[in-house]
């Protein structure tokens, strides 16, 4: 069995995973304070994916990779292609279709916090990027653990998108979930099912993982 897609897959939510968190938690903590339409429609913006069939986003990013689309131009003028059924391409999607993921349960701890704790830091003449480093970060640690881990889960089980924007190229967008249908499509149903039970051993840690986080960031509320 070539085990190539599931390195390629650990790589691909590895990197996304990283790059989630640096946007997410200071986008969860700009969201977590903004009262106002703006921010309203942001967050209904990151929330996107959540409710759009994976095919749908898949094809505007497609669109927007490719060699006529706005990311497509800005990648080629500075002389690295264009990112359709590339790896970087894939990356670009996934932290797309991952974000809200990763914002909303960011956003929910940062909430939970409420403003006393950093009104106690501020009385004591804590800079803002002070009090967001050493109070909000850390007791926002169970909700920003959850994120990551619904991050990499959910980029793990991408099908849909990794196959509109980066076809299934072996070596360099042949994901996890893309062999596992090319296993089936091929009827090697011994191949699909070894793959398959990995997933899904894999999700019911995630899942067990999730429910031990749980716990402690409703105790923290």
């Amino acid at each position: 069995m070539d085990l190539e897609p599931v390195w390629l897959t650990l790589k691909l939510a590895s990197i996304t995973t990283v790059l989630l968190l640096i946007v997410g938690v200071p986008l969860g903590w700009w969201l977590a304070h903004r009262r106002s339409w703006f921010g309203a429609m942001i967050g209904s913006v990151v929330a996107l994916p959540l409710v759009l069939p994976p095919t749908v986003l898949g094809f505007y990013l497609l669109v927007a990779l490719g060699p006529h689309g706005p990311l497509g131009l800005l990648s080629a003028s500075a002389g690295f292609g264009t990112l359709a059924f590339t790896f970087p391409g894939l990356v670009i999607g996934s932290v797309i279709y991952s974000l809200p993921f990763v914002v909303q349960p960011v956003q929910a701890s940062f909430e939970a916090i409420g403003n006393q704790p950093l009104e106690a830091a501020a009385t004591l003449r804590a800079s803002p990027l002070d009090r967001f480093l050493t109070v909000a970060l850390p007791l926002a640690r169970p909700g920003i653990l959850t994120g990551a881990t619904l991050g990499f889960a959910h980029t793990v089980g991408e099908f849909g998108v990794v196959l509109m924007i980066g076809g299934n190229i072996p070596g360099q967008t042949k994901v996890l979930s893309l062999a596992i249908y090319d296993y089936v499509e091929n009827l090697q149903y011994h191949e699909a099912n070894i793959l398959a039970g990995g997933m899904l051993v894999f999700s019911l840690l995630i899942l067990l993982l999730l429910r031990v986080i749980a716990p402690r960031q409703s105790g923290r509320a």
